[in-house]
């Protein structure tokens, strides 16, 4: 078995290890929205900060590496990438402490009130995304996966558990369950930057070398900057962690872990998507290279459909079975229940992404890349600029959230769907779509419709099978998915082959 089938057999399995932990998980968290609220507000709002720390760099350790390494400078890019975003590190806090004196009202916002974990998260993220990237140079990709994966993910859990354990045994008032919590939440992310350090030593001893010669010979760091910044603008798109911070400073922590749970349950309809960049890549790199675009178009709808197909069927099951998943959460399944339309929506956007297939990869591989830059900032500006509408303006709260995210959604998938299709006449929407839009909207509404029983586990079981019979059947009538293909001993031995 190659080094490459090893390696992604086991990130896979790692992946599916991480999203079951999260996703059993939310039965826990549920016990106190609040604190997991601040927890999910802390780690998304030091990603958010990461990008003007790291600036791109990151990226470059992956662009340059085989012109690095064929000159044997490899670890002096390393070094100085590392130099690079710590100088990054202290100018940013140059402009964060500034900033009260220009914005006096920012020392209100909840970033600033626990400035004293975001901080030096935002600093241990940073080092750790130039590890992740330099380390994937060498095809190694499982361990950065169980530091990105399951390290924040145990991390939320562990902290959880300590402060609800704690919290009996101390006054209301007493901050110490909570203080140690927290410490042990950051714990995770210095072992994990500790990890990374180690690793990177066992694939090949690091020597530091912050010599600036090479860099300077040719004017290369220009080139390196120049790449580092597009990087940068390419790193505004993550909806997730603008959601989470634009959510806890205008309506609270408690609102916070109530999008975080919604979004735990929603995930599960991008199951299918997991990994569909690494197996498209080639294919699409080479349907580009030969200019061959029907081949390119084929493969493109072929995907979409499946992705859509299978997400599809996903979120019918979550939509008939999410008002009785809640009764089985400790506390609070009631304001989650209050909260469903949330589902809907943000679910329905999550179905339009999985339909567009790989459009952003389409573009990032061609020498049109720097278009996906434009549109990540439009994403990102426009799920503010709605957010900020929605949070300040209504009262729809969560609702004006996911609202917000659907419309940002949908319109960054439109625009990259009507410009692959004027430049590379290629697109992923099919007829077959509108199909397996009808076959689960009516399979939905049977189940809604059918009786319900007083027992809300027979509930939870018997209505989403009702629409999965009712996809099935509808889908054998119409043959829009070939889904005996898959449902066969043949597909899943198939599966733990490697060749």
């Amino acid at each position: 078995m190659s080094v490459v089938a090893r390696q992604g057999f086991k990130y896979s399995i790692i992946g599916y290890i991480g999203f079951l932990l999260g996703t059993f998980s939310i039965f826990i968290f549920t016990n106190n929205l609040e604190f997991y609220g601040t927890l999910r507000y802390i780690m998304p709002t030091a990603e958010m900060l990461v990008p003007f720390v790291v600036f791109g760099i990151s990226y470059s350790n992956v662009k340059f590496f085989n012109k690095v390494d064929q000159d044997g400078k490899r670890h002096n890019m390393l070094s100085l990438s590392l130099a690079a975003v710590f100088i990054n590190f202290i100018l940013f806090l140059v402009v964060f402490f500034l900033l009260p004196y220009i914005f006096p009202g920012f020392k209100n916002m909840k970033a600033w009130k626990i400035k004293e974990i975001i901080l030096p998260l935002t600093l241990m993220l940073s080092f750790c995304a130039i590890f992740n990237k330099y380390i994937s140079n060498y095809k190694r990709i499982v361990v950065s996966n169980i530091f990105d994966n399951l390290f924040p993910k145990i991390a939320n859990l562990g902290a959880f558990l300590i402060f609800i354990s704690l919290v009996s045994h101390y006054p209301a008032t007493s901050s110490i369950p909570e203080k140690t919590a927290l410490l042990f939440f950051f714990g995770m992310f210095f072992l994990m930057f500790i990890g990374y350090i180690f690793y990177t030593n066992k694939l090949e001893k690091i020597q530091f070398d912050f010599s600036t010669g090479y860099f300077k010979k040719d004017h290369f760091y220009k080139e390196f900057a120049a790449y580092s910044f597009f990087g940068f603008l390419g790193t505004f798109g993550n909806y997730l962690a603008i959601n989470n911070f634009m959510i806890g400073e205008f309506l609270g922590m408690e609102e916070v872990g109530i999008y975080s749970i919604l979004y735990a349950l929603i995930s599960l309809i991008s199951v299918p998507q997991l990994g569909l960049f690494n197996i498209s890549a080639p294919i699409i790199s080479k349907a580009l290279a030969d200019r061959d675009m029907d081949e390119l178009d084929r493969f493109h709808k072929k995907t979409s459909l499946s992705l859509y197909f299978l997400g599809a069927v996903l979120f019918s099951c979550i939509m008939v079975g999410f008002p009785y998943l809640t009764h089985f959460m400790p506390k609070n399944g009631v304001m989650l229940r209050e909260y469903e339309p949330v589902v809907w929506i943000w679910g329905s956007a999550v179905l339009v992404d999985l339909a567009t297939g790989f459009n952003g990869n389409i573009i990032s591989l061609s020498r049109y890349y720097k278009f996906n830059i434009l549109v990540m900032l439009l994403l990102a500006g426009l799920t503010i600029g709605l957010n900020f509408y929605f949070l300040k303006n209504t009262d729809l709260k969560l609702i004006g959230v996911a609202l917000s995210t659907a419309i940002s959604l949908t319109t960054y998938n439109v625009v990259k769907i009507v410009f692959n299709y004027f430049v590379f006449k290629v697109s992923p929407l099919t007829i077959e779509m509108i199909f397996v839009s009808i076959i689960c909207t009516l399979a939905i509404t049977v189940a809604i419709v059918l009786p319900t029983f007083h027992n809300n586990f027979i509930n939870l079981v018997y209505k989403p099978a009702v629409v999965l019979v009712l996809i099935y059947i509808g889908n054998h009538f119409t043959k829009v998915f070939p889904i005996e293909n898959y449902v066969n001993a043949k597909f899943i031995k198939s599966i733990f082959k490697f060749k």
